[in-house]
């Protein structure tokens, strides 16, 4: 099991788009630079958090911008929004366990709502974390590796 890299690229989105927002036209070319991914992964991300209503993007000579405080956005929402899993859930269950095993007959009884529980609680942690504290922190090691 592993979520998707979009989630963690998205991350790495939102902190360039602030460390940036002033300094650069901030363009898919420009964020897959940061990345080192093919710009088409950067602006299907950039759909996504847009759709989610979490960014702006300007076509062509605008770029963009994150359009909600940073301390109301969530890695659950970005998460959600860049559709880390699939179907909403983050574990897959094999899918034909031997009904004429007696475990194969009863392993999802066992299991679903072990995984359901597992997820949950992630989801949990997930919205105590904002992007302003990715920021935050990611500040703090631009300003320490310059006085180094």
């Amino acid at each position: 099991m592993q979520i998707s890299s979009r989630f963690t690229i998205a991350i790495h989105i939102f902190a360039c788009i602030d460390t940036f927002q002033n300094e650069y036209k901030l363009t898919s070319d420009f964020l897959a630079g940061s990345v080192n991914v093919n710009p088409v992964i950067i602006r299907r991300i950039l759909q996504q958090l847009k759709a989610a209503g979490l960014i702006t993007v300007t076509r062509g000579s605008g770029g963009t911008s994150i359009a909600k405080p940073l301390e109301e956005i969530t890695f659950l929402d970005v998460y959600h929004a860049v559709d880390c899993v699939e179907d909403g859930k983050l574990f897959h269950f094999h899918e034909n366990p031997n009904p004429n095993c007696p475990v194969g007959r009863n392993i999802h009884q066992v299991l679903d709502d072990k995984l359901q529980q597992i997820q949950y609680a992630m989801e949990s942690e997930m919205q105590k974390i904002t992007i302003a504290d990715v920021i935050q922190k990611t500040k703090d090691c631009i300003y320490k590796s310059e006085i180094d």
